[in-house]
């Protein structure tokens, strides 16, 4: 068997979806997002936090394409744009319930 080791780009890729991952706020965001598209403001009254610091996070995950958005109207809804990432926050998420 040959090893092929991983292009630098890649993993500079997945390092940064890793830290996109690793702040508390932004799998708050995303774990509800998992479940229901939503507006910064149904984010904020549901994570019970500032709009403010919602759409900060919202749009550092919209540039890492981990969130995407829709407008109706005035409002802009938000969503999930990566379904791998997702599914390895779910596994995440499933493996810190298994460890406890």
């Amino acid at each position: 068997m040959t090893y092929d080791p991983i292009d630098e780009n890649l993993i500079d890729t997945i390092s940064q979806t890793f830290k996109a991952l690793s702040d508390p706020t932004r799998i708050k965001i995303l774990h509800l997002l998992y479940h229901q598209e939503c507006s910064v403001s149904e984010i904020a009254n549901l994570l019970e936090m500032n709009q403010s610091t919602i759409s900060h996070q919202l749009k550092y995950l919209k540039q890492m394409r981990l969130v995407k958005n829709r407008r109706d109207k005035t409002k802009y809804f938000y969503s999930p744009d990566d379904h791998h990432v997702m599914n390895l926050l779910k596994q995440t998420i499933e493996h810190a319930k298994h460890t406890r």
